[in-house]
């Protein structure tokens, strides 16, 4: 994602706007499951489908998105007078260090909600992590447990099969996106180096160069183009949002055949 500075210029409108919306409900970008039924759980505002899902996961059934899908950067994204009434009626607010927003969304929306940093990274372990420390905030401890042994099994499975795809058996050498690595590690690669987030510079060009890769793993929601234009390294694009349903397995399979038909 981007560490683009956000506008904030809307806020002021944004707050003067909320008596007028606190009964709208969620915001146009938001994706729930439960509404708002008693006996549901915590009411969780994600900021993206990212932080979401990861609420999702840990077996929150009331979860709210503030950015649309449709989105490319989130931090770009200008808040709406519905959803500071979203982030009202929240009891927990996710987000991410590199989305500073959230805090002055809260603030604006005058919310009492729990505002919790939620690290954003699909490596398995630091999934794992998240879940289980937000199903201890969320009391739904056993939800999250299932969810991470169902989890741990399918990327074992999925990791496995990546691997008998390399070509002639030999272990691709990769470099990668800061926030694609763990994808590359997905697929057994050995991993040579990294770039971004900024634009790849051309001493980090020669860099990556000699590393000799055959595989580029880019990050589709912000690429820069081709990484090693002199390169026969195969480059491919790995999204880390996933979609509206707010379901994080998808991402992992998705990844998985982008890399598959690279490497084979």
């Amino acid at each position: 994602m981007a560490l683009n500075r956000v506008r904030f210029s809307s806020f002021l409108a944004l707050s003067a706007a909320i008596s007028l919306t606190a009964g709208c409900g969620g915001s146009s970008g938001s994706a729930s499951n439960g509404g708002d039924e008693k006996g549901k759980g915590p009411v969780v505002v994600a900021t993206t489908t990212w932080e979401g899902a990861f609420a999702k996961a840990a077996g929150a059934e009331d979860v709210k998105v503030i950015v649309p899908q449709s989105v490319q950067h989130a931090p770009d994204y200008d808040p709406k007078p519905t959803d500071l009434a979203t982030v009202a009626k929240a009891d927990y607010v996710l987000y991410a260090p590199f989305e500073p927003y959230a805090a002055k969304i809260k603030e604006a929306a005058g919310s009492k909600a729990e505002l919790v940093e939620t690290k954003l990274d699909n490596d398995p372990r630091n999934v794992k992590s998240e879940v289980t420390r937000l199903a201890g905030k969320f009391g739904t401890e056993d939800m999250a447990r299932k969810w991470n042994k169902d989890f741990g099994a399918k990327y074992g499975k999925l990791s496995s099969q990546l691997k008998s795809s390399w070509k002639d058996g030999e272990r691709p050498t990769a470099v990668s996106q800061v926030f694609t690595v763990w994808s590359a590690r997905m697929a057994g690669a050995k991993i040579a180096g990294t770039f971004g987030p900024e634009a790849v510079t051309a001493g980090q060009l020669s860099k990556l160069s000699k590393k000799k890769p055959g595989l580029v793993v880019d990050n589709e929601h912000m690429s820069t183009g081709t990484v090693l234009p002199d390169s026969d390294a195969k480059q491919v694009k790995v999204a880390n949002y996933p979609g509206e349903d707010l379901e994080l397995w998808p991402v992992y399979r998705k990844a998985a055949a982008e890399l598959r038909n690279a490497m084979s």
